[in-house]
């Protein structure tokens, strides 16, 4: 299946109070630079905010197993696609490669995502879902704007979001 879809940044992962639910943020990283936020589960936000962060454990993960793995058969993880929400439930694909052959696995979007920091590969939301359930911020700097663009842009980022998650709820995804 071909999607129009666009390259996402994994930002960061927050829990949303007060239900405490984790929700990973991901930012278009071009045209409107919509954000799009999707709730996870516990053990999906630590292996993604670990891979972020650059921790490594004494022991793989699971995630870690998983591109062990991938890395001992030889298969490429090209790209990770969220490419739909249906009944307020992300769907994900992993478009894999070994030489000519491709194969496309499905997944939940956290894994895929946790799997796709651990090995740099790109992370792409399809348009519908972006229009679905993402959202332009208030104000975003650009660059060029300031000189410590980096890290404030970072943070006027996370603020808005945090700004979205007090008032957002699972119910708002349902169509």
């Amino acid at each position: 299946m071909l999607w129009s879809m666009q390259e996402m940044e994994v930002l960061d992962v927050r829990v949303e109070l007060p239900t405490n639910t984790p929700i990973v943020l991901l930012k278009e990283r071009s045209g409107d630079e919509r954000l799009l936020p999707i709730f996870i589960g516990g053990p999906e936000a630590s292996s993604i905010s670990l891979a972020l962060q650059g921790t490594s454990t004494p022991r793989p993960m699971t995630h870690d197993l998983l591109r062990n793995i991938l890395e001992q058969v030889e298969l490429t993880v090209e790209r990770v696609v969220i490419t739909e929400l249906n009944n307020r439930t992300f769907h994900a694909d992993l478009f894999l490669r070994r030489g000519e052959e491709t194969w496309t696995v499905s997944s939940r979007p956290s894994d895929a995502i946790a799997l796709a920091v651990r090995i740099g590969c790109p992370v792409y939301a399809a348009d519908q879902v972006l229009d679905e359930a993402g959202y332009v911020p208030d104000a975003i700097v650009t660059e060029g704007e300031d000189a410590n663009d980096g890290e404030e842009d970072h943070e006027e980022v996370v603020e808005e979001f945090r700004q979205f998650i007090e008032d957002i709820r699972p119910d708002d995804f349902s169509s």
